[in-house]
């Protein structure tokens, strides 16, 4: 009886002892594992933190002239939209807390840039200043990555809305043609020379260039192209290429220059002088010059006084206006095409651009 008492005895302690060792390995691996989810979690709500700070970021930076920005004024201006392109939309918004009416530049996220080195860009393109280029007064960054520029607003319009304005004389008289041209030209040499390396505009054209109440020129959307990704820049240089203002060796957003911007001015020149829209689909390589084909049949055989309307005048508008001279227009003409050479090495600097205008004037 003793003996099976014992037996019950051992069998009933070496079971207990088996349960807790049991029981202890059980919670050591739901230790160790617990920790490793806990490990887990925390590595996931630390990634989830730092995303949901890179969603949630906005900032606005402020440069010359925009000291009165503010957040909240950008976000609720009224706007009207006054034009659209693949990378974004462009706004007419009125600032309700300055009253001022101001160019807001929306670029659509998926178009922008995430290089690490865009602050510096933006902050490199923010403290240009000069009299013939569109400041950027502000820069301001949403919560999904999209961008806002704001500028300030040009009452008169764009040059190709004053080009081909009905019934406005003033887009025939010389001296505002050529004061149009020279201020373009000196917005040009401030990009081209005015820094440590060149500032490539990419996409000059008419419609960028903006006019106030005098007719003064202001160059727009200086260096735009690099806040854009390889996609959205390329689509602005098919458009560009469309429009009539793509230099013939330029087949990557990436690797404008000098002297494709230099392409842009002449065609912009020619635009000014004939007054018609510069469509390019078929250009043809002429001698030493690749011209538009709006200009193609003046160079081949037109008198220079069949290029520019009858209404080109030196006046101040009265009645008894003075035609410009023949030469100053054929000088002018001869600048232009040199622009428009087909070979990038043949065309004119921006300094000797504005050297040869300063002749022209005489």
């Amino acid at each position: 009886m003793e003996t099976t008492h014992l037996l019950i005895l051992v069998v009933g302690l070496t079971s207990a002892t088996f349960f807790v060792i049991l029981a202890f390995c059980v919670f050591l691996c739901r230790r160790r594992k617990s920790k490793h989810e806990s490990g887990k979690d925390i590595e996931w709500s630390e990634q989830n933190i730092q995303e949901d700070d890179i969603i949630q970021k906005e900032d606005l930076i402020i440069f010359e002239g925009g000291e009165d920005l503010t957040i909240c004024d950008i976000l609720d201006a009224p706007g009207e939209v006054i034009g659209k392109s693949n990378y974004g939309t462009l706004y007419k918004a009125l600032l309700q807390r300055s009253n001022k009416v101001r160019l807001l530049r929306f670029l659509r996220p998926i178009c922008t840039t995430r290089a690490e080195d865009l602050d510096e860009i933006v902050q490199f393109i923010g403290r240009i200043r000069h009299p013939n280029l569109v400041p950027l007064l502000g820069f301001y960054t949403g919560p999904r990555f999209e961008k806002l520029l704001v500028h300030p607003f040009y009452r008169n319009g764009n040059l190709a809305q004053f080009i081909r304005a009905d019934g406005n004389g003033e887009c025939y008289e010389w001296s505002i043609i050529y004061r149009i041209s020279y201020g373009i030209a000196k917005g040009l040499e401030r990009l081209h020379t005015g820094q440590e390396k060149p500032i490539i505009h990419g996409n000059l054209k008419s419609k960028n260039i903006l006019l106030d109440h005098s007719y003064r020129p202001y160059i727009s959307d200086s260096g735009l192209h690099l806040l854009l990704n390889p996609t959205a820049g390329q689509e602005m240089l098919e458009t560009s290429a469309a429009q009539g203002y793509k230099a013939p060796e330029l087949i990557k957003m990436k690797d404008a220059s000098e002297e494709t911007d230099i392409y842009s001015l002449g065609v912009i020149f020619l635009e000014l002088l004939s007054g018609k829209e510069p469509i390019n689909e078929h250009p043809t390589p002429d001698g030493d010059f690749y011209l538009p084909n709006f200009m193609r049949n003046a160079v081949l055989g037109q008198r220079i006084s069949d290029l520019y309307h009858p209404a080109i005048l030196l006046g101040n508008g009265r009645d008894d206006r003075v035609p410009v001279s023949e030469e100053c227009i054929l000088k002018y003409f001869q600048l232009a095409l040199a622009c428009c050479s087909h070979s990038p090495s043949i065309r004119p600097n921006i300094k000797q651009v504005l050297r040869k205008l300063e002749e022209v004037a005489g």
